[in-house]
């Protein structure tokens, strides 16, 4: 392959891979929020009101299977540059050049690997119940019925420890990942590129600490 077909590959594989990263991190918004409701201390009543509408709506059902796509593509486009990379350089440097990346941006594939194991954990406990791969528990009445299975998990330290850590490790994944779709489509110019970091880190945070705080409400204060 000449060094202008693997240029213009890598440039294209950027693209996709910040496209799907970008729809996964409208998806984390839209998927915090719903999930915050758990907390509203009614017993499930507004979270169950909110997942029946998602189960009802058409198109909700249509963006689940866009869903699986975007998380597909994401992955396979994500190790095809990871490759790449390690091909084209696969000599450690003696000394480690200098650069603007942060230093955890070296790490993006390890910490997709780790999202990758904890995202299959989220399947088997909830999604994978729902499609009645897996049988009822925690007093749910259909594979709908979320709101006791989160309980029955989230009432398990262990459970809920492995969540927090894994939701960590989300947060430095897409605090990198922010920065990285805008450098892709070259929004990268100086003038903002400052505001984009800064707007990429509170983003990170908010989700590795949105989706935190369910697991430590179920451990500490739920009744």
């Amino acid at each position: 392959m000449s060094k202008k077909g693997f240029s213009l590959t890598s440039l294209s594989h950027k693209y996709v891979m910040a496209a799907a990263g970008a729809f996964l991190m409208l998806f984390l918004v839209s998927h915090l929020a719903t999930n915050l409701l758990l907390l509203a201390g009614d017993g499930g009543e507004l979270f169950d009101q909110a997942v029946e509408f998602l189960l009802t709506n058409p198109a909700i059902k249509i963006m689940e299977y866009v869903l699986f796509a975007g998380f597909i593509i994401h992955i396979i486009v994500g190790v095809i540059l990871e490759l790449h990379n390690r091909r084209s350089r696969p000599v450690g440097y003696h000394v480690a050049p200098k650069s603007g990346t942060s230093t955890f941006s070296k790490f993006m594939i390890h910490t997709g690997i780790i999202i990758f194991i904890f995202l299959l954990l989220h399947l088997y406990h909830f999604f994978f119940v729902k499609l009645g791969w897996m049988p009822l528990y925690g007093g749910a009445e259909s594979g709908h019925d979320f709101y006791p299975m989160v309980v029955y998990q989230f009432r398990n330290p262990v459970i809920s420890i492995i969540y927090i850590i894994s939701f960590v490790f989300l947060g430095f994944h897409l605090k990198h990942a922010f920065q990285s779709a805008f450098q892709s489509f070259g929004l990268n110019h100086d003038k903002y590129m400052p505001a984009i970091k800064l707007f990429g880190t509170l983003y990170a945070i908010i989700i590795a600490v949105g989706f935190s705080i369910i697991p430590l409400y179920f451990m500490f204060l739920y009744k």
